[in-house]
C-alpha cells in the first residue's frame, strides 16, 4: 500500500542539499575561501548569502511545525516575503555580472539562471497562494528548494564524476528521477498532487530548449536589453 510523503521531514532532505552544495562548489567557492585565493565579486557573496538563508529557512520551517512552534514558523514565513525578492535579485545581478554581451551563446548563458527564476516564481506562488493548505504549501516550498539542487549537482558531477556536457545530462536524469519519485509517491494523494508534475513539466521544457539550443528571438532581444542595463 502506498504511503504518502511526510512533508514534516523535508527539512532533513535539505540538510543533504547543503552537503551537495558544499561539495559541488568546493573547488570554485568554498575551497578558495579557506586557502585565501578568493577573488570573488560582491555579487557572488551576495548570492551565496541569500541562497544560504533560503535553504536554512527550508530546513527550519518543517521542524518548527513538527515541534509545534507555530508562532516562530509564521514569523519566519513572513520573513520569506522579504527574502524571496532579494534572492531573485541576487540571481539577476550575478547573471549580469558573470557574463559579457559579446561572448558566444550569451542568450543561452543568461537563460540558464533565468529558468531557475521562472521555476522559483511558480513554486513560490503556489506556496503563497495555498499557504493555508499545509500539504500544498509544503510542496510549493519544497519545489523552491529543488531548484537549488541543479546548480550544485551539475558542478559536483562535473568535478568528480563526468565532465560536461555529459555531466549535465546525468544531472537532468537525477532531477527527473527525484521529481518522478515524488510524483509516484503522491499519486494517490487527494490534494496537491499536481504541484510536482507542474514543476517537472517546466523542467522538461527548459531543458529541451537548453539541450537543443532552441533559438527564441524574443529571448535574444531580452538578453541584449538585459546585458546593456547598467546593473553591475
Amino acid at each position: 500500500m502506498n504511503k504518502s510523503i511526510n512533508f514534516l521531514k523535508s527539512g532533513y532532505f535539505f540538510v543533504l542539499l547543503i552537503f551537495i552544495a558544499v561539495l559541488g562548489f568546493w573547488q570554485t567557492y568554498f575551497g578558495k575561501l579557506f586557502d585565501g585565493s578568493t577573488d570573488f565579486s560582491f555579487y557572488i557573496h551576495f548570492h551565496f548569502f541569500t541562497v544560504a538563508l533560503w535553504i536554512i529557512l527550508l530546513v527550519l520551517q518543517p521542524i518548527l511545525i513538527k515541534k509545534k512552534q507555530l508562532v516562530l514558523h509564521k514569523l519566519i514565513g513572513k520573513f520569506s516575503y522579504v527574502l524571496f525578492p532579494i534572492l531573485l535579485l541576487s540571481v539577476v545581478l550575478l547573471a549580469h555580472n558573470n557574463n559579457s554581451i559579446d561572448e558566444p551563446n550569451i542568450a543561452l548563458e543568461i537563460f540558464l539562471p533565468f529558468k531557475d527564476i521562472i521555476i522559483l516564481l511558480v513554486a513560490f506562488y503556489i506556496a503563497i497562494r495555498y499557504r493555508k493548505k499545509m500539504n500544498i504549501h509544503a510542496r510549493g516550498m519544497i519545489a523552491t528548494g529543488i531548484v537549488f539542487i541543479e546548480p550544485a549537482l551539475v558542478r559536483l558531477i562535473n568535478n568528480y564524476i563526468i565532465p560536461l556536457p555529459e555531466g549535465y545530462i546525468l544531472n537532468i536524469v537525477i532531477i527527473y528521477l527525484l521529481l518522478g519519485y515524488l510524483i509516484y509517491r503522491e499519486r494517490r494523494s487527494k490534494k496537491g498532487r499536481w504541484v510536482f508534475p507542474i514543476i517537472l513539466a517546466i523542467y522538461i521544457v527548459v531543458h529541451f530548449i537548453i539541450l537543443n539550443g532552441v533559438n527564441i528571438e524574443i529571448w535574444n532581444s531580452f538578453t541584449l536589453w538585459f546585458m546593456n542595463l547598467p546593473l553591475t
